[in-house]
């Protein structure tokens, strides 16, 4: 979706949006925090995120892939960078036709900083001169395919302010009447330079209004994080400090965390000046730090740490060719990308019902996957480091070295019997561990710990649960733990489990289910041996929300068809993202590859969401 359309449909009901900025970090591990910080923050609804493009065109390659994991794994609106630097036509239209074939539509058309290196900018032969032309290319070639935001500066370009650090009026005037040509020419939206006057900045917005600008103007905040940052930054852009700020700034300039303090109270202020003065978005430079950030949008009212606003039970995607879907089987509840993954190849999404899911077919599991043991990421950089062309290549890129060392410290160790693996089980549900090789998100969810306690007391018997949900009756669709779907809704879950256990027990469980008419369950064993007693057409809608003035939303269904797909993945997990982990040879390691081909995945629903109890079968078992 094109941000400047998010923004006219914000502005219809005085919604307030935020947007964040980020840039490609130099290291492999730079990257992986950035992704799980970048996670984190996704989760607050920011309208969008942008993606920079690095001082001369140095990071194309790496903003690129950046790009494309914000937008198909991160499930973010992603606005990439686009510069002239060292970028002739060719290489520009690749970019371009890279992030459309991507599902990307959002791009900030500018001419760039000079090389490392350089004084001026030079246009490379074949190449643009200035943000304007590259905007007319993208329009003329493109459309209105994409959304075209360019940059503002309130104080004038740097290239216009002189030694005394002030535009001339004339060079600030005619600094406008570029902004204006480049608008006219098919930007439709404005992003602002940094700026710490914010008088400056109502000023420049007057001043664009004067000459017919008519399209939203969103001011960029950058947080003050440390004082030489600081000083660095306004200085490269040429920006005003105002007196008062260097006077707060002086006595603390050596305490990094009275300065951020400090840095978060000035950008609540600023913001909330701005937003008073009518102005309804905030896009905050992030330096690829989050807490300064959040602490200003917590400040302003616009998020809560403990209260994450869902629009569905899992974060819908932004591929401008999946935005409609909104159902998906529950299996990959705690898989989400991998999920996205193995689906990225359907013309189809499912969107008001599932239908029939043996129509589409999903991607193979490959070892992409799965994580790999950190013993082998020498060799994994010699082997795979190479352009990102598939959707294994990107789930690939998703699995950060953080989580891979988090399962190294919590699931390595020796195993002598398996009752070691129910205790491995059980401390992840009390949440003692923070990892889990079946799960890609971090810790418990919220609604998991309503059955937290009793998930621990059935692993420890042996029924070793890697999924689940709690039966919900009518809560609030504002519920902090259960809730989705926006105000004045009401969600509605059947309880559900999916968990290994051995044949004797799956044996005992299926036969006392008999005196248990609402439970459903498939089982399925390594080598696909199937009992259910649910027909294999039959979809269960095991979530669904009622709102108002629309129809009923069922986002989550148990597919026996999908089951059977997601079970070799589930599975294998036991030997590729944890047995793996241990020496060849290493009895642990043997004891899991025993308990992967002798247990059987069940997937267990409770169809009376209003009296039953799911973890009753369980008793005496």
């Amino acid at each position: 979706m094109k941000v400047i359309d998010k923004i006219r449909a914000a502005e219809s009901t005085n919604q307030i949006l935020f947007s964040f900025e980020f840039f490609p970090p130099k290291t492999d591990d730079g990257v992986d925090n950035l992704f799980e910080r970048m996670d984190r923050m996704v989760s607050h609804n920011p309208a969008f995120c942008d993606i920079t493009w690095g001082a001369g065109g140095s990071t194309a390659d790496l903003t690129l892939d950046i790009a494309n994991k914000m937008q198909n794994m991160v499930c973010v609106e992603t606005m990439m960078h686009l510069t002239c630097t060292n970028m002739p036509v060719e290489k520009i239209d690749h970019a371009l036709e890279t992030i459309k074939g991507n599902g990307i539509q959002n791009v900030l058309a500018l001419r760039g900083d000079p090389p490392h290196g350089q004084d001026k900018f030079v246009v490379v032969e074949g190449g643009f001169a200035c943000a304007l032309d590259l905007g007319k290319h993208i329009r003329k070639q493109y459309g209105d395919y994409f959304g075209i935001t360019v940059a503002g500066y309130p104080e004038a370009h740097p290239d216009v302010i002189g030694s005394d650090g002030v535009a001339t009026l004339e060079g600030y005037a005619s600094d406008l009447a570029y902004l204006k040509s480049k608008v006219d020419a098919g930007a439709d939206l404005i992003v602002t330079q940094l700026f710490y006057d914010t008088d400056i900045f109502l000023k420049f917005v007057n001043d664009c209004r004067q000459i017919g600008i008519a399209c939203p103007i969103v001011p960029g905040i950058m947080p003050i994080n440390n004082y030489k940052g600081f000083i660095r930054m306004t200085g490269f852009c040429k920006t005003k400090i105002p007196a008062e700020i260097r006077a707060a700034l002086e006595p603390i300039k050596d305490n990094d965390e009275a300065v951020r303090a400090y840095g978060i109270h000035l950008g609540t202020e600023m913001c909330k000046k701005i937003m008073a003065n009518g102005i309804k978005q905030l896009h905050l430079y992030t330096l690829n730090m989050e807490k300064s950030a959040l602490a200003i949008l917590m400040n302003l009212g616009l998020i809560e740490e403990t209260k994450v606003r869902r629009s569905l039970p899992w974060r819908p995607p932004t591929n401008v060719n999946r935005v409609k879907e909104d159902v998906r089987p529950i299996f990959w509840a705690n898989r989400p990308k991998s999920y996205i993954s193995r689906t990225l190849g359907w013309d189809k999404y499912p969107s008001g019902r599932w239908g029939d899911s043996r129509n589409p077919s999903y991607g193979a599991v490959t070892d992409y996957q799965f994580m790999r043991p950190r013993s082998c990421s020498k060799k994994l950089h010699e082997e795979w480091v190479e352009p990102l062309k598939s959707a294994e290549d990107i789930y690939e890129f998703m699995r950060p070295r953080s989580r891979n060392k988090k399962l190294h410290e919590e699931w390595v160790v020796p195993l002598k019997s398996v009752e070691d693996i129910y205790e491995k089980f059980n401390k992840y549900c009390l949440g003692r561990l923070k990892s889990n090789p079946w799960s890609e998100l971090d810790g418990l969810q919220p609604e998991t710990k309503i059955i937290n306690e009793k998930l621990a007391g059935i692993n420890l018997k042996g029924f070793l649960t890697i999924n689940s949900q709690p039966a919900v009756n009518g809560e609030s669709s504002d519920s902090p733990v259960v809730g989705w779907g926006g105000p004045g809704g009401y969600v509605y879950q059947k309880a559900y489990l999916e968990f290994f256990c051995s044949k004797d027990k799956l044996k005992a469980l299926i036969e006392k289910s008999k005196t248990f008419p609402s439970l459903t369950y498939i089982a399925i064993s390594k080598d696909g041996s199937l009992i259910s007693n649910a027909g294999s057409s039959h979809v269960n809608a095991v979530t669904w929300g009622v709102f108002p003035a629309k129809e009923i939303i069922q986002p989550t269904v148990v597919d026996p068809a999908s089951f059977l797909v997601w079970k070799d993945e589930a599975f294998e997990i036991w030997s590729k993202s944890w047995a793996l982990l241990y020496p060849e040879g290493d009895p642990s390691r043997k004891l899991l590859e025993e308990v992967q081909s002798s247990y059987s995945l069940v997937s267990l629903v409770d169809n009376d969401y209003i009296h039953g109890d799911l973890f009753a079968i369980f008793a005496d078992l």
